[in-house]
């Protein structure tokens, strides 16, 4: 490449051709842009974000942050491979590339076609974000993304390439380089510059190259196949054997460092057959149905399980109704805690983890903010309860589709080696919600009721994010993807491994409706499979036959693009859709049970909340499943009797609620724990017993057992311990005893169920992957503004008089049209250009320093001047402003009287 063909990619810089043809071959990024319309640099910010924030001045600013190192690394982050590749190609491509370079490097000499077809959407892409500019004869990559892809030795790039000739035999001497010439069987030339151009014409002359490599002895041939896709440096001894001083003496191997050997790029791309990769991957791996059911099973399935989810989360939460564990001075749940829940809820401790994630995402579960903290339900928990069953799940399963907190990371390491524990710091992950809402996609892409393995998913991932997926097959992208489909499972969204139709409807798309195979939509490949009619007779949960075939149009447009942000309405409205679907398929709650004699009561489904409630406090759950089995017991009698239910009351509702009569035991349990309870009174002494009965109080005094309570007698009625009132209470229950707490008014305490709550608590924000989205109102002011600064920057001035002076004192050149300074005149000129403007409607450029003393150009069409003050349309900021005179530094026309 020579010296005249580079061009400079500062924004706004010159090239060294000269003047730029406009259109043909812009010099600079900046001026590549400057020639886009509105839509384009709308798809430019829409796809990199972080250009908008906040909102540049001009193009010229525009372009300088697009080529920064963290906004290019971000940019190709967000490639898909085919995509990545190109722009891989492109930084081993001499520069600028032409178009059929390009497709050489990617096609190889036998020009695949479907690599043929691919790349002008691989090279759409890369223009769109701003990675890729110039005409299709003079591409050119960023110089950061060519930086950062180029190969090199302290970063190989992934081609497998190593340097050109001329870079390898940059520090090389003229006479061994001569020497190089005359073994290859080149003439020799008069300076190394040439000396390189000669030999690199001839690794590049397939004709030519092939007849050097058919002299070349097998065992040479077999150490460039060693080279040749990668990693392309070797070792040498000091006196290499014959094998390698063959190829070293002809420059098919080139010294880099003392004992080290590279295989020069030309030399590669010629054994390779001009391919720049191994393996060229236009094409996104197919996601395809492993099985298809029939979609009723799917939802019922569904179903069944956001059914479970719901009552999970109401057992862990009642679980903690009287105040949860503790929380650790590092935040979070101790790992004996969450063994703990993971028991109580019968299911693995990631599991427990999920479910409790889960309730804190959806903001019913929070810290109480006591002194000493603990975990317990929110006063929206209570909200949440009234609610009727669809709607309470799609609660949870919004909550867990935008929640970057991350489930599947507990017990893992942080950067600091510490544990990361269940509802503590560290869990965010940013792109979880994007992943999630991918995987979905692919599941909403496939036919009805049709599944598909967690490995062609992850495939898929990785080659849509080819720079995070390179790393190993077990990146975070792909646990969460894997983490995705366990837990959409486990919440109801799929059924059998098949997005079900509410599950369609919260992701927004038409139930029923997969996306067809012939019309891909942006950043997804289309056409899973297509699935054939139902065989005749198959039921309920039967397999349907899978028939494959290629999709028409396999190329996905663009790379996928994170999930366009929805608006809270469309949210919503997703929601109630879905909640919709879902409430015919879940179960309708009953109200009632059946009483029997073992003292046990059968739900035979879920029961109404009234009913259950009462029935939690009164039994003890003895097993779940399709019905639930409730254990009355003297402890559970207790409980009831505590919370301010008398044994009537018992009674009555037990007769209303069940369909069978009230068994004798279960009456007579009710009426002996009742005649027993209150017996006793407990009070704050630290705190006392007592009773109308003295004998009670001396069979306590004399049971060893209340040895710890350190009673003594004050009366005959009247034992005082020292010991608190809740220790004192379940000292005496363990003893048999029913005592029951009293105020100090000596009244009987009734405690309540459900008691404990936190303030009220918002559900944690999460944490966005990097600046989020722009809206289409967002993109056209930023627009409309970068549009207006461009001008005022780049639109010709006419000098005045003042510049003219300038003009000898500057070398010539005219302050009017200095790049970067503000224009200078006198305050009588500055009034005169502003009233002469006014009456004619020009346009002026201003410079102008507002009250911080910052300095800044604009561009304004003058409407009033009056008072010391100018009002015009400024262009800069696309609205009418006020501007004080004596802020204005100076005024000029501009040359074509356009703004």
């Amino acid at each position: 490449m020579s010296v005249q063909e580079q061009s400079s990619e500062e924004p706004g810089g010159a090239s060294a051709e000269g003047p730029a043809h406009a259109g043909a071959h812009p010099r600079s990024l900046a001026e590549d842009l400057r020639a886009r319309d509105d839509s384009s640099l709308s798809a430019l910010l829409r796809a990199r974000p972080d250009l908008i924030t906040p909102v540049p001045t001009d193009l010229t600013q525009l372009a300088t942050r697009a080529g920064t190192r963290a906004s290019v690394i971000r940019a190709l982050e967000r490639l898909d491979r085919f995509a990545l590749q190109t722009a891989e190609a492109l930084a081993v491509a001499p520069e600028p590339a032409p178009y059929g370079t390009l497709q050489d490097l990617l096609a190889g000499d036998a020009g695949d076609p479907v690599v043929v077809e691919a790349l002008p959407r691989a090279v759409a892409v890369l223009r769109e974000q701003a990675l890729v500019w110039g005409s299709d004869d003079r591409l050119r990559l960023v110089r950061t993304a060519r930086e950062l892809l180029a190969p090199s030795p302290q970063h190989p790039s992934p081609t497998g390439l190593g340097p050109t000739v001329a870079e390898a035999t940059a520090g090389m001497s003229p006479g061994r380089i001569q020497e190089l010439l005359t073994a290859a069987g080149l003439p020799t030339t008069h300076d190394a510059v040439s000396a390189t151009e000669s030999l690199t014409a001839l690794f590049t002359d397939r004709a030519r190259m092939s007849a050097l490599l058919d002299s070349a002895p097998p065992d040479s041939l077999e150490v460039l196949s060693r080279l040749l896709w990668g990693p392309p440096y070797g070792q040498v001894t000091a006196d290499p054997a014959p094998r390698l001083r063959w190829l070293l003496d002809r420059g098919l191997l080139l010294p880099t460092a003392p004992g080290t050997v590279v295989l020069p790029r030309e030399v590669a791309l010629h054994l390779r057959a001009g391919r720049a990769h191994r393996r060229t991957e236009p094409l996104p791996p197919p996601v395809e149905p492993t099985s298809v059911h029939r979609p009723q099973v799917v939802d019922s399935t569904a179903a069944g399980q956001a059914y479970t989810a719901l009552a999970t989360v109401e057992e862990l939460l009642k679980d903690w109704d009287e105040g949860g564990p503790s929380v650790l001075r590092a935040g979070g749940l101790s790992v004996r805690d969450l063994k703990r829940t993971a028991v109580a809820l019968d299911v693995p401790e990631p599991v427990a983890a999920f479910w409790v994630e889960l309730a804190y995402a959806a903001g019913l579960l929070a810290t109480d903010g006591e002194a000493d903290e603990r975990y317990a339900a929110t006063p929206a928990y209570d909200e949440w309860l009234e609610l009727p069953a669809a709607e309470r799940w799609t609660r949870l399963a919004t909550a867990w589709l935008s929640a970057t907190r991350t489930a599947g990371v507990v017990g893992g390491r942080d950067t600091k080696e510490r544990t990361l524990a269940a509802l503590g710091p560290g869990l965010d992950r940013s792109a979880a919600p994007e992943v999630r809402h991918r995987v979905l996609s692919l599941l909403a892409a496939l036919p009805e009721g049709g599944s598909t393995s967690p490995d062609a998913v992850v495939a898929r991932l990785h080659w849509e994010r080819a720079l995070r997926g390179a790393a190993s097959a077990d990146d975070l992208r792909s646990r969460i993807a894997r983490w995705t489909l366990t837990e959409a499972e486990s919440l109801g969204i799929t059924g059998r491994g098949a997005l079900s139709a509410h599950g369609r409807a919260l992701m927004g798309a038409p139930p029923g409706t997969p996306a067809p195979a012939s019309a891909p939509t942006a950043g997804s490949a289309a056409g899973s499979g297509a699935v054939s009619g139902t065989r005749p007779g198959a039921g309920a949960g039967d397999k349907l036959p899978v028939h494959h075939h290629r999709p028409l149009h396999p190329f996905p447009h663009h790379p996928a693009p994170a999930p366009e942000p929805r608006s809270p309405a469309e949210v919503a409205s997703a929601a109630a859709l879905a909640g919709r679907l879902l409430a015919p398929l879940l179960p309708e709650p009953l109200d009632h049970v059946l009483l029997q004699a073992d003292l046990t009561a059968v739900a035979p489904g879920p029961l109404r909340r009234p009913l259950a409630d009462v029935l939690d406090v009164l039994a003890d759950v003895e097993s779940k499943g399709g019905a639930t089995v409730y254990r009355f017991t003297p402890g559970s009698v207790r409980r009831a009797l505590d919370a301010g239910r008398s044994a009537s009351d018992l009674q009555a509702f037990l007769a209303a609620h069940s369909r069978t009569p009230v068994p004798q035991p279960l009456a007579y349990l009710i009426d002996d724990v009742a005649r027993r309870h209150g017996h006793l009174r407990i009070g704050a002494a630290s705190a006392y017993v007592r009773c109308d009965d003295d004998a009670v109080l001396n069979e306590i005094i004399a049971d060893k057992r209340s040895q710890g309570l350190r009673l003594r007698r004050l009366a005959p009625t009247v034992l005082a311990a020292q010991a608190d009132p809740a220790t004192l209470l379940e000292g005496l229950r363990a003893m048999g005893f029913a005592p029951a707490a009293e105020s100090a008014e000596g009244d009987v305490l009734i405690t309540r169920a459900h008691a404990h709550r936190t303030p009220p608590r918002t559900a944690p924000e999460p944490v966005p992957d990097g600046p989020p989205a722009p809206d289409t109102t967002l993109l056209g002011a930023a627009i409309r503004a970068i549009r207006a600064g461009d001008l005022a920057s780049t639109t010709p001035r006419k000098p005045s008089a003042s510049d003219a002076a300038g003009t000898s004192a500057d070398s010539g050149s005219s302050g009017g049209g200095r790049s970067g300074t503000l224009p200078r005149t006198t305050p009588a000129e500055t009034l005169a250009t502003m009233q002469a403007a006014v009456l004619t409607g020009g346009t002026l450029w201003i410079g102008y320093v507002n009250a911080e003393g910052a300095a800044s150009q604009r561009v304004i069409a003058p409407v009033r001047v009056e008072g010391g003050f100018v009002t015009a349309y400024d262009h800069t900021a696309d609205e009418v402003r006020t501007y004080p005179l004596h802020r204005v530094t100076g005024v000029a026309e501009l040359a074509d009287e356009q703004a």
